[in-house]
């Protein structure tokens, strides 16, 4: 299985995805989360890597961060409002929010101008992320105005390299510089919480589709590279491995630490290794290093289009973006592929199958809030007690109420732009 970033990647079986890739399931941790959020309980979000620091931080109030970001080639549908949900539901257990609009990524890989980035990314993406909920004071940047961004992809470049980039990617020698940048500079956006300037290493979540995991690959590796030190457990001792630290740092760490010094390491007896971890940590960024951890993430299924199969932008009854009309949006559910059966007969006999409906999905990943309505909805249909044209206008009419607020809630958002430091950007509503 080959996971593509860029738009390639369809997947039929999930579970191929904890073997082949190292995903972990989330079903797994689910119980140690307080009020998880619903893409949580009902197993949208499958899986992830790392998660277990960020439930530590929400439960513990340490702090954290969650991150993630959207490329503006095109309109927001409910496949980008998914990763919107899951960024402002971090923002709410506290977390230090960051979103970055990947307009470089966007020039690198579609060709589209930088105006027509500023444009998308700003009437799609922001307005739409400030009507869902998001709250000022997280950080909303576009990529190409973020020095930091690019100072920190350049650093990191010098830790990557061509043979791993295109063991992750695919890439061939046909790809152009700017692309394989623009990769890079996606993992400085992930690791642009951890800065100092944003209050130095902590657990950081980036929420994106299964097809998003090479950048999480890459950038773990590089946020491991990047250290001067590899903290382990071996043997019931903890060894501190030093990979780029200078005689007199390692001797430091043998000092704070108690360990024992050898030529490339110090080992400790009977430590503690989360506070030796912190230990060497403190010393690293003093010594002028970042002390990075590794990014968790998590992974939600993608929706189907309503035709069936993908969503597809070329396929304009597929799917159902933020800013379409609400009778426009209706109309397309009503002629939406459900799981029912030929007949009537054959519905109430049979029953239908709403794990293959792509009505139920709606109401599963967006349009009913009530699990137990959910749970009766599931079980009706499949016992052939309720019928397909029941269930569509049921759909039909709760997706053209929340369009119908949605788009109201945007016309207030452009009005609030500057409470989120984007004054600049205003001369780019539309």
């Amino acid at each position: 299985m080959q996971l593509d970033p860029w738009g390639r990647t369809n997947i039929s079986d999930y579970s191929k995805l904890f073997d082949e890739f190292g995903i972990s399931r989330f079903d797994e941790i689910l119980d140690s989360i307080q009020n998880p959020h619903p893409y949580m309980r009902r197993g949208i979000i499958f899986g992830h890597r790392g998660y277990e620091s960020i439930v530590d931080a929400i439960n513990t109030n340490k702090p954290f961060s969650v991150m993630s970001g959207f490329m503006p080639s095109g309109m927001v549908h409910l496949g980008g409002k998914m990763v919107m949900d899951e960024i402002i539901w971090h923002q709410q257990q506290n977390a230090d929010t960051f979103v970055g609009i990947a307009d470089m990524e966007a020039h690198a890989v579609r060709g589209m101008s930088w105006d027509l980035c500023r444009d998308i990314g700003i009437n799609e993406y922001i307005v739409s992320l400030i009507a869902l909920g998001f709250e000022p004071g997280g950080h909303i940047y576009f990529q190409s105005d973020s020095t930091t961004v690019q100072k920190l992809a350049f650093e990191l470049g010098i830790k990557a390299n061509l043979s791993e980039m295109s063991a992750i990617y695919g890439f061939s020698g046909e790809t152009n510089v700017s692309h394989l940048q623009s990769a890079v500079t996606q993992s400085a956006d992930i690791m642009q919480p951890q800065l100092e300037e944003f209050g130095g290493p902590k657990p950081t979540v980036i929420p994106v589709g299964a097809d998003q995991d090479p950048h999480i690959r890459l950038t773990r590796g590089l946020a491991d590279k990047m250290n001067m030190f590899l903290v382990e457990q071996r043997d019931g001792h903890v060894s501190v491995r030093t990979k780029t630290a200078v005689a007199d740092v390692l001797k430091m760490v043998a000092k704070k630490t108690g360990g024992k010094l050898y030529k490339e390491h110090v080992d400790i007896k009977d430590g503690d290794i989360e506070h030796i971890r912190s230990v060497v940590s403190d010393i690293e960024l003093k010594s002028g290093g970042y002390a990075f951890m590794p990014p968790a993430s998590t992974y939600h299924r993608f929706m189907s289009g309503l035709t069936g199969g993908k969503m597809s932008s070329s396929i304009p009854d597929s799917l159902i973006a933020l800013t379409e009309k609400p009778k426009s949006a209706a109309k397309k559910i009503m002629r939406g592929k459900t799981g029912g059966r030929q007949t009537l007969e054959e519905q109430k006999e049979l029953g239908g199958e709403p794990e293959n409906c792509t009505i139920y999905e709606l109401m599963l990943f967006h349009l009913v809030e009530d699990d137990k309505h959910l749970a009766e909805i599931h079980s009706e249909c499949i016992e052939g007690e309720r019928m397909c044209g029941t269930c569509k206008k049921e759909a039909a009419e709760l997706m053209h109420t929340f369009l119908a607020e949605h788009q109201e809630k945007r016309e207030l958002a452009k009005e609030q732009l500057d409470e989120y430091g984007l004054c600049e950007y205003i001369k780019y509503l539309k």
